[in-house]
């Protein structure tokens, strides 16, 4: 006897999420004729970091939000959706973007969900497999290019202004829009914004776009107040840090490894306005972060989403919470952008443990092995 293939069941009650346009359509620059395209993104959680809190200070509440418990493993879903979604709406047949990798997987599988052409511009040899692996499945057109991401960013911006093509770089503005919502959920979840909003900084998309949702859910009167915003680069990339473009940037964070940002103005606007700054942190302090995130909090990420650890452990050892205004508030809550998951790029998580060898199939040799006597 067959049984009929139905939808799974719902909790009664329990509503199904919509992803982030439907869920903040009123915040959202979307019409009754934009169509949707959507992988239901979003809503990603927000885990207390308890191992964490201790190390930062005895009035910490650290909060990591996990973004890479997006569609594609990444922050970038959230703008992507809109992009894509405006990019149908104005009836494009192809979409561009420059990428490091996690805007490539993002843009492929959006475009191939409204059924566009994607076409993907890499640095040669600087992209994760696990990035590049996304593109290729969902059959973008990836072209690797003898240069930094900056020149594909360069060589993206010249073919969109002689084919019309669609670029979904963080210079479109609805990626801007849709990574907004990040700090929506945050505000959602906490029932206020967080006293410190930490974030990893690239090519500066996510804290421009992060505080700009702070600041329309505090006038919409959503929040009571506004986090202080602190962003992180890795010392290699780190063009805001040194105010200069930097023509080769290195890091092993290749989701930041970005010498010229499209966002920095957006990014000094953000910690201008909230009284935050943006520092630089080593490889080292990245991949100590990275690990203690595995081992101590049972989170995985890749290693540029670690970035904003390395720099919330960085103020700890400068004693920076024992400054005012922090130093007489009876709780401290942070939230922790993790912007990417670790699957992303396994490549760097092979090369920081110890792959073990195999051993014989004998109860001896396994008991030896895990030293049970």
């Amino acid at each position: 006897m067959s049984v009929p293939v139905s939808e799974p069941a719902m909790r009664q009650g329990a509503p199904r999420w919509p992803g982030v346009i439907e869920a903040y359509r009123s915040h959202l620059p979307v019409s009754a004729q934009t169509p949707v395209v959507t992988l239901l993104e979003g809503n990603t959680p927000l885990i207390p970091a308890p191992a964490l809190s201790r190390k930062v200070h005895p009035r910490a509440r650290v909060f990591l939000k996990y973004e890479g418990m997006n569609p594609t493993g990444s922050f970038k879903d959230r703008g992507m959706t809109l992009a894509i979604s405006k990019a149908a709406e104005a009836k494009s047949v192809a979409v561009l973007c420059a990428s490091t990798g996690n805007t490539s997987a993002s843009a492929s599988a959006y475009a191939a969900r409204a059924g566009m052409r994607c076409i993907v511009l890499i640095p040669s040899g600087n992209i994760a497999l696990g990035k590049l692996s996304q593109a290729l499945i969902h059959q973008a057109a990836v072209v690797p290019v003898n240069g930094n991401f900056d020149e594909c960013l360069n060589l993206v911006k010249e073919i969109a202004q002689k084919f019309p093509i669609t670029v979904v770089n963080s210079i479109n503005p609805y990626r801007i829009e849709g990574q907004k919502t990040c700090a929506f959920e945050i505000c959602d979840v906490l029932g206020d914004a967080p006293d410190l909003h930490v974030t990893p900084v690239g090519n500066a998309g996510n804290i421009t776009a992060q505080w700009k949702g702070y600041r329309e859910y505090q006038a919409a009167k959503r929040v009571s107040r506004v986090p202080v915003m602190l962003g992180f680069q890795a010392k290699g990339a780190a063009p805001i840090v040194l105010g200069k473009i930097v023509a080769k940037p290195k890091t092993i964070a290749t989701a930041i490894r970005i010498g010229n940002p499209a966002s920095w103005k957006g990014a000094l606007a953000a910690v201008k306005e909230s009284d935050g700054a943006i520092s630089a942190v080593t490889d080292k302090e990245i991949l100590q972060a990275y690990m203690l995130l595995a081992k101590e909090e049972g989170v995985f990420v890749e290693p540029a989403s670690a970035a904003s650890v390395a720099g919330l452990l960085k103020l700890s050892a400068e004693r920076y919470f024992d400054r005012q205004p922090w130093k007489s508030r009876d709780a401290i809550t942070i939230v922790c952008i993790l912007t990417g998951h670790g699957l992303k790029d396994p490549e760097r998580a092979l090369a920081s443990v110890r792959v073990p060898k195999p051993v014989a199939p004998t109860m001896p040799a396994l008991i030896k092995r895990l030293k049970l006597c």
